[in-house]
């Protein structure tokens, strides 16, 4: 018989997350969970959801991966015409989740949303395998299409244009940066008592730390 939804569980243990252990920065403090989940060897690390919604507040999450991260924000890459790409054209703003269970713990992101300068979605798009950038020149991504024969016909036909020629980014594609304003941290607990430290964007500019309840 199979086991019910419902009695699905684990308990978490192996670690805390203590005001006294945290940094001052969430970055900082990023930059520490990342530097540990990289050692775990853990798969996919930069796996995140991403969650955007529509100007009437339509929600949409998908799983998009992170390429990088600085005092700025954290970066992903896409096409700007995917329906994310729209959704963040109507309403800049963005969450994005990571979920890191070899670990027991979560980091939540929400931030405001921006277009990577043309020049680093250059650099980031030559340094792509060939076939994912003939890749984003082919694929109407979000839009429908007939069937996946249309689709590999669309990438031969690019392929065939492109043999003779560096790939160059298409105008439809590159990066955004989500600038952060709230960061929460997640360590799991034992009985549900997890550990929550948020930190909060201020107006002049620092970092608010608080505790949540689990």
């Amino acid at each position: 018989m199979n086991k019910a939804i419902a009695d699905i569980r684990k308990e978490y243990a192996s670690e805390t997350l203590l005001e006294k252990d945290i940094a001052a920065d969430p970055i900082q403090q990023f930059q520490r969970w990342w530097t540990q989940v990289l050692a775990a060897e853990v798969p996919e690390p930069n796996a995140m959801i991403l969650a955007t919604a529509s100007a009437d507040g339509l929600p949409s999450a998908r799983i998009v991966l992170l390429k990088g991260f600085d005092e700025n924000g954290f970066v992903f890459f896409t096409n700007y015409q995917s329906f994310k790409g729209t959704q963040l054209d109507e309403n800049p703003k963005a969450s994005l989740v990571f979920f890191w269970k070899e670990l027991e713990r979560q980091v939540r992101i929400m931030g405001l949303v921006s277009k990577l300068p043309a020049a680093e979605s250059d650099a980031y798009f030559q340094s792509r395998p060939i076939g994912s950038r003939i890749g984003a020149w082919a694929s109407p991504q979000s839009q429908v299409i007939e069937n996946r024969e249309w689709l590999e016909q669309k990438f031969d036909e690019r392929k065939a244009e492109f043999s003779n020629e560096d790939v160059p980014r298409p105008p439809h594609w590159g990066g955004y940066m989500v600038k952060p304003v709230m960061i929460e941290f997640w360590q799991g607990r034992y009985s549900r008592l997890h550990d929550r430290i948020q930190y909060t964007m201020e107006e002049n500019g620092a970092w608010k730390i608080e505790r949540l309840a689990p």
